[in-house]
Formats: C-alpha cells, structure tokens, sequence
C-alpha cells in the first residue's frame, strides 16, 4: 500500500510516498481503508522534532474516515463494508496518512449519513480536542460565557460550535478576515486580535480555551472571574501561568486530546443534528502531504486541510 513516511526530522521536504505492507487487524482492532485524513499541526510538529513519537521513520496522522476492510478477533460492533471515522490513540498510534490503517475498534464511530469522508476525516483530533476541553473538562453549561482563541482554526472552529451547542455565550478571537466565518458558526462577540485587546474587550468569563500558549494564557487570566478555568492545549514549561491562577483564584490546566469512542459518538450527534459543521480549506492528494504540511505552517489556515486517498 501507499504511505506517506518520512526516515528524517525537518522540513515537508523530508515526507515520501512509499509502498509499505498493509498492516492486519490485531485483537479488538479494525482495519480502515482510509478515504480521508486530516492534517494537524501536531503533524508537522511532529514531522519536525522529537515530541512523543522517538526516532523516524514513521508515518503520522491521526485523523481517519473510511470503510472498515476487515475485524480482528472480539470486534462486535463493525464489520467489513461500514463507514466509519474516529482518531487513533494519540500519540503513539499514529499512521493514518496512508492507503490502509489498523486501530482499536472502540476508537471509531459510524460516520454519520450526510457526512462526505473528507468532512469526516477533518473532524476527530479537532472535534475531539474541543469536546474533552469544554465539555470533560471546564464542564460548560447554558449561560456561561466562554471565550475560544484562534476561533478560525482548527480546534477553534470546532469549539465554537460546540460552546453554543452546550448554551453559551461565546467569545471568539479572530482575525478580521474570518469574522464572518466565526460568526456564523455561533460567536455572539468577535474580536480581532490583531487590532484590539481581547483584554479589554471582553471580561467575567467563566472559560478560556487558549491553543496559543503561555504569553497568551498569561493574559488570559485577566479575564476570567474567580472561579473559573483555562483548559491550555499547550504547556507552560515556566510555571508562570499555574503560579499565576492560583493567586487569582483560577483553575488552570493542560490537556492533550484522547482517543475516545463516547465523544467520537458526541460529535457524530451533533453533526447530525446540524449544530456542528466542518470547514475544509483544502484537500490534496496523499502524494501531496508535502504541500498540506507546507500550507499548515504558514499558520494561517481556517479550518482544516485534509489529505485524500483517491
């Protein structure tokens, strides 16, 4: 089968389409023909350095929406010819940038009806990502007000949705160009980081989402009433942003996303309800995952970009 892999750390330059054997369902596991997957900046981060995943080669992707090809022993709950999407067990299960991957069944959801794969296979980090912040973590409930940072991006997008499907009222930093994007996914109040000071623009908040990371985690914590929490997507490694809720009577925390089958089915819900929508920037081809990881780094991507295995 095809797959992207790279043997090296360093630029898109360093991904390669290869033939690689196809991988065998092991016990409790499924294999996907993948149809599409997403590509998140833990990809290229990844691609980059040493994170979590050792020494290359490897290939990454997490993100997966397919048909099931064939069960392991012990699977009940699909069998061959079901759609399917769902993320693999992040980070060491990396691999679905390819033809073909193998994941434990319980970390895929049916795809709903109405959902083309690409959609799908731009959902599960992103969606997954915001469902364990604002829901297994800050909890949020109707009229809380919870401000989302980087709202045009791929978590953010996402969260946003997610913030008024649970009854909020929803703060979102955007750049001025994606206001209108961001509005229609839900926000009551948009501001434009680059002019404003979110700081200033917006207070009393019960939840900050930030995937920025400590000098903006810092800063956000002036605007959330005693009480509340910071869920961060990134680590502060100086302690700065603890040291600091602590004194302001604000919860902070770290978290890195998990595979998880009731939140997979959580989304599909909500997508079939019409409350979540997916925005794809773009789509490329698996022999291009080069020019995916090249756009992604620009940092100015809305929404998602996801691979095709056409």
């Amino acid at each position: 089968m095809k797959a992207v892999r790279q043997s090296a750390f360093g630029g898109p330059e360093v991904l390669e389409l290869v033939d690689v054997p196809r991988p065998a369902p092991g016990v409790g596991e499924i294999l996907v023909a993948v149809r599409a997957a997403g590509v998140n900046p833990t990809d290229w981060k990844h691609r980059a350095m040493a994170i979590f995943l050792g020494e290359p080669p490897y290939t990454l992707g997490w993100d997966v929406s397919g048909v099931v090809e064939a069960v392991g022993m012990g699977v009940s709950l699909f069998r061959p010819g079901d759609e399917v999407f769902g993320m693999l067990p992040y980070p060491h299960g990396a691999g679905s940038h390819a033809a073909y991957v193998t994941g434990p069944a319980r970390a895929f959801v049916p795809k709903p009806m109405g959902l083309s794969h690409i959609e799908a296979g731009a959902l599960p980090l992103a969606a997954l990502t915001a469902w364990q912040a604002l829901v297994d973590t800050a909890g949020v409930e109707p009229g809380q007000r919870v401000l989302v940072h980087a709202a045009a991006g791929g978590v953010g997008h996402v969260a946003v949705q997610i913030a008024k499907a649970r009854g909020a009222h929803v703060v979102a930093t955007a750049s001025a160009a994606k206001h209108e994007l961001v509005r229609s996914l839900g926000a009551d109040e948009v501001i434009d980081y680059r002019t404003a000071d979110f700081t200033r623009e917006t207070g009393d908040l019960d939840v900050v989402l930030d995937p920025m990371g400590t000098e903006n985690c810092l800063r956000s914590l002036d605007v959330l009433r005693p009480g509340a929490i910071l869920v961060s997507l990134l680590p502060d490694m100086s302690g700065e942003v603890a040291l600091k809720a602590a004194k302001s009577g604000v919860r902070s925390t770290f978290m890195l996303v998990e595979h998880d089958q009731a939140g997979m089915a959580a989304v599909a819900d909500l997508v079939a309800s019409g409350r979540l929508r997916v925005h794809v920037s773009g789509t490329y081809p698996l022999a291009e995952a080069t020019r995916a990881h090249a756009e992604g780094e620009t940092g100015h991507v809305t929404g998602k970009l996801v691979l095709t295995m056409d």
